[in-house]
């Protein structure tokens, strides 16, 4: 098991970024592939962005393709979700997950058996 902790987040206006950051205990990090989710008031959670235990790959959604960057420090066991040119339609929940994946990412929420608690992104128009 590992322990997932958000943080970073905020009120933002559109255009802007903002980096959020999940924080890892528990377990070694390298051996965890990690991903962000995203649920919007009235909206199913939905796919944002993964990336493989040794960081070697990386998927993102279409919706923040080119404009959101995940990366991983393993020495500080944290993942982060850089993002840029924000929407109001990025506001939303956003929350990281974990699961044993050293070699790939994994795209699909059902995949993942460790949850942050979420944190709160809202982009002004």
């Amino acid at each position: 098991q590992v322990q997932l902790v958000e943080s970073g987040g905020g009120l933002v206006q559109a255009g802007g970024s903002l980096t959020l950051s999940c924080a890892a205990s528990g377990s070694t990090s390298s051996s965890y592939a990690m991903g962000w989710f995203r649920r919007a008031p009235g909206k199913e959670r939905e796919f944002v962005a993964a990336i493989a235990g040794s960081g070697s790959s990386t998927s993102y959604a279409d919706s923040v393709k080119g404009r959101f960057i995940i990366a991983r420090d393993n020495a500080k066991n944290t993942v982060y979700l850089q993002m840029n040119s924000l929407k109001p339609e990025d506001t939303a929940v956003y929350y990281c997950a974990a699961r044993r994946g050293y070699y790939r990412y994994y795209r699909d929420s059902y995949e993942y058996d460790n949850w942050g608690q979420g944190t709160q992104v809202t982009v002004s128009s």
